[in-house]
């Protein structure tokens, strides 16, 4: 009976794309010892606090951006992250960067290591698209937001980053320079990216 449940909970976790908290554990009426007992068998692994997948992580095609979208649900995955996922930057982001409103709370991420940004509200909430990644949705700012936050924490990621970022995605024609200027506005970094871009038309 016990290797039954056992197997159960694998074809749970199988079902989640490998990923899935304690309580949807719980919720799907499985029991802490079995749960435990995948875990003595190296089956299942501990992600995070109160998050577990199964050992390896070979069934998530992105598990960094998946573990951030189920431990901080309210984020947005920003800046070089958000380049990376759009492929416009050769840069590796050594953290998932993650846009939080101003004054709200930054979540306790164990792993992955993460470097949260504060934004205004209305930055925050400008550019937002969902994306469906192993099973889960995970918020994400769409590319010519991405570029315009860039410009504005050009400090913080580097200059030549953003301005980088800038030229592929118009080199590849995956945004449109209004659009790009309609972000900038947002951001407050249209007289910074304005010259950028006619350099490049």
């Amino acid at each position: 009976m016990k290797a039954k449940k056992k197997t159960k909970l694998m074809d749970f976790f199988k079902e989640r794309h490998g990923m899935a908290t304690y309580s949807e554990v719980k919720k799907a009426g499985f029991h802490k010892a079995t749960l435990k007992a995948l875990i003595r068998s190296g089956k299942v692994e501990k992600a995070d606090k109160g998050l577990y997948r199964i050992s390896g992580g070979d069934n998530l095609s992105n598990p960094d951006l998946v573990t951030v979208s189920i431990k901080a649900p309210h984020s947005v995955v920003c800046l070089i992250s958000a380049l990376s996922f759009h492929r416009v930057t050769d840069e590796i982001p050594r953290r998932v960067h993650l846009a939080i409103p101003t004054g709200s709370r930054s979540a306790k991420i164990i792993r992955p290591p993460v470097q949260f940004y504060r934004f205004s509200k209305k930055a925050y909430e400008a550019g937002i698209e969902e994306h469906l990644i192993d099973g889960r949705t995970v918020r994400i700012y769409n590319l010519a937001k991405t570029i315009a936050d860039c410009f504005k924490f050009r400090g913080k990621i580097g200059a030549d980053v953003a301005r980088n970022a800038l030229k592929e995605a118009l080199e590849k024609r995956r945004i449109r320079p209004a659009e790009v200027m309609r972000y900038a506005k947002i951001c407050r970094v249209h007289n910074v990216i304005r010259p950028a871009l006619e350099a490049l038309l």
